[in-house]
């Protein structure tokens, strides 16, 4: 691999920086990528934070796709302009004002087909998780560079972060992976074996547009004046053959076969030191990955971090920025600053009315959790009490479904961590979709919801499963993580009941007195019945609560299949039911 300059490098001085744009990175097959390097005035060797995905280098922040997210960032945290430009921030990439006065070089790179780099798009292939790989080694090969390079973005760029470390360059000494997943069918593709339409939103709306190639009508990069999709104009015929389209591709793997185990991390073989974070609100596509992540992994030096509001706002505030600062000076600049004693676990845990306290934790799930079962009654109460008498409750099996509520707490409670259901059924067809939703009620009546990674109203918690789906891998499974292996389906037999166990994604809440707990089985995806603000009507993956991540394909859910109406069975010998992570309160010693 090189890196020689060419006609489209420069070099300029601005804003404290040397900026190199459109830097050649020659891969071992000969493709050519290309990189923007934001490096410090002086001479020297500096540790390297990294990026490389397909949201496109040069595109600003602020700019045609991103500007609702920009506002919303700023409305949320001001401070991020402080000590910035603001002209540098672009998509789930970090600020390099902010990094390169500290001693670090910047690192932007477009993968293949995106942004200034040639080559076909294709979104999370194996062969760009390869090419991560390679950018980590050219990039500790550079004059610049003391050897050390760090991985750091947001989502698609956390997800090449767990992508590099599984392929283990040399020289990658540590990485942030905020906000993205490691099992793609499970935690983004296929809730449940339930095809998500996320992914059909997000190529046309994010990645199409700055396309390489699109040229004189994509956006621009208002500090170089150059296009954000390379400096050539290639005909829509040309790029639509230059290019994969995700969705039909994850649509025609409704399995979890070898496609999507080539696009799986194999978390055994990451080692380096990490920092997964988690948002608790973003429950479609990214915190499984984070949270399974931390736990497979065998990484000795990982830490696991949650929090709650939008996908962008704290990674970008100064609790964010503070938090990566420390973790990368002392995995990359050798600072003895105390990180390595820090919790490993780190969480923010969430009250009603969008409070946060920070807590620190030694393990995941917690070691004092106190597992809790809450039987579902016949009446739809949902109680500590076992069920005595039988009962059938009868719902479309595309419809709205059945509620179970508690009553009303006595004492503060707290609820954090995994959870699953068991739930036995009987369909009039031959499958049934089920969705679960973890609810809370305020004593008016009224849900309290959250800011979430892209709906500004979640619930919960989310869980899903097709019911021929249901088998069980034992050796995976944990009471409160049932893992199902997706490999076959095994139709039902109507009228016959089946036993059905279901994983919740984590969560996190503190339940005050007076508040109540409703677990909602649905035949469709959840819709927030409250008030929407502006931005809940006008942002583009804001769908009353699943952040655009529905699960409506008709070809994926045909009405003979999963219409019809679905029975849920109750009682002693049908013991269905939810289990809950209680957290008591840390001892004396625990708290010491």
């Amino acid at each position: 691999m090189t890196s020689r300059g060419d006609e489209h490098t420069f070099t300029i001085a601005a804003d404290g920086m040397r900026i190199d744009y459109q830097v050649p990175v020659t891969l071992g097959d000969g493709a050519v990528l290309r990189a923007d390097v934001f490096r410090p005035e002086a001479d020297g060797t500096f540790p390297v934070i990294i990026s490389h995905g397909v949201y496109a280098k040069g595109l600003p922040f602020n700019g045609p796709i991103y500007q609702m997210q920009w506002d919303k960032l700023l409305s949320k945290d001001p401070t991020v302009l402080e000590g910035s430009t603001g002209k540098y921030q672009a998509w789930e990439v970090t600020d390099p004002e902010r990094w390169v006065p500290d001693g670090y070089v910047v690192v932007r790179i477009d993968s293949r087909g995106a942004g200034w780099s040639p080559g076909i798009l294709w979104p999370r292939n194996p062969r760009e998780y390869d090419d991560i790989a390679q950018s980590v080694e050219w990039a500790a090969a550079q004059p610049w560079s003391n050897g050390r390079v760090g991985i750091l973005g947001i989502s698609y760029y956390a997800v090449m972060a767990w992508a590099a470390a599984e392929r283990q360059p040399e020289h990658l000494a540590a990485f942030i992976a905020w906000e993205g997943f490691c099992d793609p069918y499970r935690d983004a593709y296929y809730h449940g074996g339930i095809l998500s339409e996320f992914t059909r939103r997000w190529q046309e709306r994010q990645i199409n547009p700055i396309q390489y190639g699109r040229g004189s009508r994509a956006a621009v990069n208002p500090n170089t004046g150059q296009s954000v999709a390379g400096p050539v104009d290639l005909s829509d015929e040309v790029l639509a053959a230059n290019r994969v389209e995700s969705f039909p591709d994850i649509k025609a793997h409704p399995l979890d076969d070898a496609w999507h185990r080539a696009r799986a991390i194999d978390l055994k073989k990451v080692t380096v030191p990490f920092l997964s974070a988690a948002n608790w609100g973003g429950q479609g596509i990214h915190p499984r990955g984070n949270f399974g992540g931390f736990v497979e992994a065998v990484s000795d030096q990982k830490w696991l971090e949650a929090h709650g509001d939008t996908h962008w706002t704290h990674f970008y505030s100064a609790y964010g920025r503070d938090l990566q600062k420390r973790f990368f000076d002392h995995f990359l600049k050798g600072d003895d600053n105390g990180f390595d004693r820090t919790p490993r676990v780190q969480l923010n845990i969430r009250y009603p009315g969008e409070k946060f306290e920070w807590r620190g934790e030694d393990e995941w799930p917690l070691a004092r959790t106190v597992w809790t079962t809450l039987h579902l009654h016949g009446n739809q109460s949902l109680s500590t009490e076992p069920v005595e008498t039988g009962a059938t409750l009868r719902y479309e099996a595309m419809g709205e479904g059945l509620h179970f509520s508690t009553m009303p707490f006595t004492d503060e409670s707290e609820i954090t961590g995994p959870l699953a259901a068991k739930l036995f059924i009987s369909s009039e067809t031959t499958d049934a979709d089920l969705f679960l939703i973890l609810q809370l009620f305020d004593p008016g009546g009224s849900e309290v919801t959250f800011e979430g990674s892209t709906d500004p109203n979640t619930p919960i918690a989310n869980g899903w499963l097709r019911a021929s789906h249901r088998a069980l891998d034992p050796a995976k499974s944990k009471p409160w993580r049932p893992f199902h292996p997706h490999d076959r389906i095994d139709p039902l037999h109507p009228g016959v009941v089946y036993e059905l166990d279901i994983e919740i994604v984590p969560t996190c809440i503190v339940v005050p007195p007076g508040y109540w707990l409703e677990l909602w089985i649905r035949g469709r995806d959840y819709e927030y019945r409250g008030p929407l603000d502006e931005y809940g009507q006008s942002f583009y993956y804001a769908t009353r609560g699943t952040g655009g991540m529905t699960h409506a394909d008709p070809d994926d859910r045909p009405e003979e299949v999963f219409g019809g109406r679905v029975t849920l069975h109750v009682g002693p010998d049908h013991p269905s039911h939810l289990l809950l992570p209680v957290i008591p309160p840390k001892t004396i010693e625990e708290a010491e």
